[in-house]
């Protein structure tokens, strides 16, 4: 009998971050490797990446990394992981291509090139199970769904997907292929609980291209279109209905032309005239009616190009009036003051907003419909619902209860909990360490809980500086005390607040220069708590507070 565990490093409880680890008794299959990007409270953060530390001990085990589709929440941590450790990677043509991009742009893998394109014909042999793919509907080509066939049954993972009747070729699920795997027997699956909380049907994909459509026909502006790079599929439509308007296409943002050029390579895009795309310096030869200009913003997020644009920080487009902002992706639910601050700068600046979720319901993943077909094409004996929040997991969770499937059998998860089959069973078995990994600029990991806590605090109460000169031998200050503050009060407002910090501090210096056992850290651990508690008594604020305390030795000159 197999031994198998199953462990999310990532995309659970959560929005993106997609990581889930497969052990088959002495081989280990990874299911994607995501980022997410920060929350407002992750201060200065770019993207957070899944805890690599239990895949860094059991290298040698990795068999692959199988990759679902190509969006970051499945291969944006990539590079990261393959700088630690160098393994074979499977994904589809696209999403293959999509990953190669990542891995180049990082200094440290782009010379990685041990990938390998599959398809829904794939099926890979490994010692102790058999990988074969399933194609599924997204919002980009080649979206695939993984499943390991063991001894004791398939292992499914579904990656992001929904059912769409209307989809065209390129995305359209393949049915037969999921009936084919329930029919082998799934001992446990791994689904996508995005929606899991949405009851009303998820609007096709015809719908979303008509109402973009429309939206391009009736504006008699320009146009400015935010959207995620590679929302290929959005992408697309944006392309087809900026053709039928008879409007030229301006792309902006780096990330959206190399996406786009990948994609038009392997005619996942294609460009419906060959005009249709203008250099952005040509748009002051067309009339406003004429444009649109798609925007997606540095790593594929407009939200802080489209400010830039409304403030005229951005370099050849500024919003003005007559403008149409037109927001063809749904903003996770962290990102949603974020977006009103930045519908707020739009309007300001004259513009109008208009998101194409005003009219639908349009999302990539499925709704509570599409998730019990899902269940009812796979009937698994195990359920593990995943990439969501808590409570997305918990409503997947009641839809599988709904369709007869017993509580016991069901898994909700956090992230580095170990789901395991021994004995006949699967039942939980304990946790590895699995904390977020945070990139900042070209740190990895190195800020960690006490450094986003010091930030906040200086965001919100500033810092204020003591500085003082002692001679330790002489035991006397020869320099005193100076107070600097940044963030925390109107210095010039302030000035007996200031004296007395210094007066506190050169007390504080006095009476440990007299003690026999002198420290520097208690030294200025005395002046952080008795100036943070001084200061709060006077304006009920907590600054970051830093003692520099310099030391220095005077000699007497020869005569």
């Amino acid at each position: 009998m197999s031994d198998i565990k199953i462990i999310p490093l990532g995309g659970v409880r959560e929005n993106g971050k997609n990581m889930y680890v497969t052990e088959v008794d002495d081989e280990i299959f990874i299911f994607d490797c995501g980022v997410k990007y920060p929350e407002n409270e992750l201060l200065g953060i770019d993207v957070v990446i899944p805890d690599f530390s239990y895949l860094l001990e059991n290298a040698e085990r990795i068999v692959g990394i199988f990759l679902t589709h190509g969006h970051a929440d499945a291969i944006g941590a990539l590079p990261y992981l393959l700088e630690k450790v160098e393994v074979p990677v499977f994904g589809t043509e696209l999403t293959i291509e999509l990953a190669k991009l990542n891995v180049e742009n990082y200094a440290k893998t782009k010379k990685f090139a041990d990938f390998h394109v599959v398809d829904e014909f794939t099926e890979i042999d490994f010692n102790h199970g058999t990988v074969s793919f399933f194609r599924t509907t997204h919002t980009i080509p080649d979206s695939i769904g993984i499943s390991i066939k063991t001894p004791e049954g398939n292992i499914v993972y579904t990656g992001d997907f929904k059912f769409d009747q209307s989809a065209i070729p390129m995305y359209q699920t393949d049915y037969s292929r999921l009936t084919e795997i329930g029919k082998e027997g799934v001992l446990a699956m791994l689904s996508d609980s995005a929606n899991a909380e949405q009851v009303n049907q998820v609007a096709a994909e015809r719908q979303i291209a008509e109402e973009v459509f429309d939206t391009f026909r009736s504006w008699e502006g320009r146009i400015i279109v935010a959207s995620v790079a590679s929302n290929i599929q959005r992408v697309q439509q944006v392309l087809d209905a900026a053709a039928k308007a008879m409007r030229k296409v301006v792309l902006t943002g780096q990330d959206l032309e190399k996406i786009i050029r990948t994609a038009m390579k392997l005619e996942k895009i294609t460009l419906p005239s060959e005009d249709l795309l203008i250099p952005l310096q040509d748009m002051k030869n067309y009339a406003p009616e004429e444009l649109v200009i798609l925007e997606t913003g540095k790593m594929g997020e407009p939200l802080k190009t489209l400010q830039r644009m409304a403030t005229s920080r951005y370099k050849g487009v500024h919003i003005q009036e007559g403008d149409l902002v037109y927001i063809t992706t749904s903003p996770s639910t962290a990102m949603e003051t974020t977006v009103a601050k930045t519908e707020d700068m739009i309007y300001r600046a004259g513009g109008m907003v208009k998101s194409v979720t005003d009219n639908l319901l349009a999302s990539g993943h499925g709704s509570q419909n599409d998730l019990k077909l899902m269940i009812n094409f796979m009937k698994p004996k195990y359920f593990i619902p995943i990439q969501g929040e808590y409570r997305q997991l918990a409503a997947h969770a009641d839809l599988a209860h709904e369709l007869g499937m017993p509580y016991k059998d069901i898994f909700i998860t956090g992230r580095g909990d170990i789901v395991e089959f021994s004995k006949g069973r699967m039942h939980m078995a304990g946790s590895i360490p699995a904390e977020n990994v945070m990139i900042d600029g070209l740190g990895v990991g190195d800020i960690g809980n006490i450094v986003l806590r010091d930030r906040k605090i200086l965001s919100e109460d500033g810092i204020f500086v003591a500085v003082a000169t002692i001679n330790r031998k002489e035991k006397r200050i020869i320099s005193k005390p100076q107070i600097t503050s940044r963030g925390f009060v109107y210095v010039k407002a302030s000035k007996d607040l200031m004296a007395e910090g210094a007066t506190i501090v050169e007390e504080i210096i006095e009476e440990n220069l007299k003690q026999s056992d002198f420290e520097w850290s208690k030294l200025k651990q005395d002046i952080r708590e008795q100036l943070s508690r001084y200061l709060f008594e006077q304006t009920k604020r907590r600054p970051v507070i830093l003692p520099v305390i310099m030391e220095t030795s005077q000699r007497k000159k020869a005569k």
